[in-house]
């Protein structure tokens, strides 16, 4: 199945298990209830389990990827889209500490989201499965074994890495991606059992339309740095990386966009060669997109449920958030399944709010997508006007970085 008929797929079974987990839930006997949260309590268990191995098997050969390749100038663009990625975390984060108090209005203060595994349901059965290491242990020992491979050129270890990259995509495509909308479905069934429902609907909403307006306005600062670089029109640049941006929308896919990236890209004079090595680094490292839509979900969850929110916390979750979008796996959704981890190790997630997390992402990923591949055109802008005076220094494009 290519990554534009998943991501289509995903996103209506996600949808349908959304609604028919709210219509149940308003009927559904306890027995048949309790199926599925037997269900749930299992898959929280295994994907708890998954985590850390995740972290360890993406970020690994990620951070060993960049520092080969091209050099100097590869870890220039990646700088530039850490900053960008982290600059739309932070600006997420400012707005909805200012807006929240009013967007949220009533419900502001609900109290803690039920879990009925915890609560007046439970599963029928429990089966443990404890992580081999926890979340903040995997970050330090992928970024430990990552620069470590780069500085002695480790080809084996290399390759073992990525070799364990391909089985964790193997189970995040095959297993948590096609088993997500049960969890999700079981998940909104339990809130609707606890008369929960009509406030996390009515939350979401506002949220979701809050995303949208962060979207234009990241876009529209990203451009008008780029203008300001490379000294052009930044509303141009924006018009023609539109379709780029319209392509994402149906992909949700920053990888099986690139064609169409690069052609937008060179719609605005950026370099072949430039363009052949930035463009696909971004679409694995830039996601601002996707890190402004957790932050504002994870913010608003929090607020809702009355979890305490200390802004320096908050602050270093977003630098860290940015460097594990580094892992996140390219398919639909990759993203947030790679920060499920930091939500739960940073944040105090538990079950529930992960699978909140999960569903509103999901519902809007294609949105997050395109902000993250029309901003690699600003990035791309940038770099070129950067290289201006030394691109004949660069490779030729059959040489130029482009796995990189």
């Amino acid at each position: 199945m290519s990554l534009r008929s998943l991501s289509k797929n995903l996103l209506l079974r996600v949808l349908v298990a959304i609604v028919l987990g709210i219509v149940c839930g308003l009927f559904f006997p306890e027995g048949v209830a309790r199926v599925f949260l037997t269900f749930n309590g299992i898959f929280s268990q295994f994907l708890g389990f998954l985590i850390p191995v995740l972290i360890v098997a993406l970020v690994t050969p990620a951070i060993a990827d960049l520092g080969r390749g091209a050099g100097k100038w590869l870890a220039v663009t990646a700088g530039i889209a850490y900053g960008s990625t982290v600059f739309a975390g932070l600006l997420a984060f400012l707005v909805a500490k200012a807006s929240y108090p009013w967007l949220l209005g009533d419900h502001s203060s609900v109290g803690s989201l039920e879990n009925p595994e915890d609560h007046a349901l439970s599963g029928f059965f429990e089966i443990t499965m404890p992580p081999v290491f926890d979340v903040m242990t995997a970050l330090v020992l992928s970024f430990c074994l990552g620069v470590g491979i780069t500085m002695i050129k480790g080809q084996s270890l290399h390759k073992g890495f990525d070799e364990l990259r391909v089985i964790i995509m193997l189970i995040v495509e095959k297993v948590i991606i096609p088993l997500l909308p049960i969890y999700i479905f079981g998940m909104f069934m339990s809130i609707t059992m606890n008369g929960q429902i009509a406030t996390i609907i009515s939350t979401f909403l506002r949220i979701v339309v809050l995303a949208f307006i962060m979207t234009v306005v990241i876009l529209v600062i990203q451009y008008v740095v780029a203008g300001i670089v490379a000294k052009r029109n930044p509303f141009v640049l924006l018009k023609n990386m539109l379709p780029a941006y319209a392509t994402a929308l149906g992909t949700s896919s920053s990888a099986a966009t690139i064609p169409i990236t690069l052609k937008s890209a060179a719609r605005n004079g950026v370099d072949d060669r430039v363009a052949g090595f930035t463009i696909p680094l971004c679409a694995t490292i830039h996601l601002s997109g996707s890190t402004m839509k957790i932050v504002l979900f994870s913010l608003a969850i929090m607020t809702i449920t009355g979890m305490p929110i200390d802004s320096w916390q908050f602050v270093g979750f977003i630098f860290l958030l940015g460097v594990t979008m580094v892992a996140a796996p390219g398919v639909p959704g990759g993203a947030i399944m790679a920060a499920v981890g930091v939500l739960q190790s940073v944040l105090g997630f538990d079950e529930t709010a992960v699978g909140l997390m999960i569903a509103t992402y999901i519902a809007i990923d294609s949105f997050g997508t395109a902000c993250n591949v029309t901003g690699d055109g600003a990035i791309a802008t940038i770099m070129d006007r950067i290289l201006k005076n030394r691109r004949h220094n660069l490779k030729s494009p059959e040489d130029s970085p482009v796995s990189a």
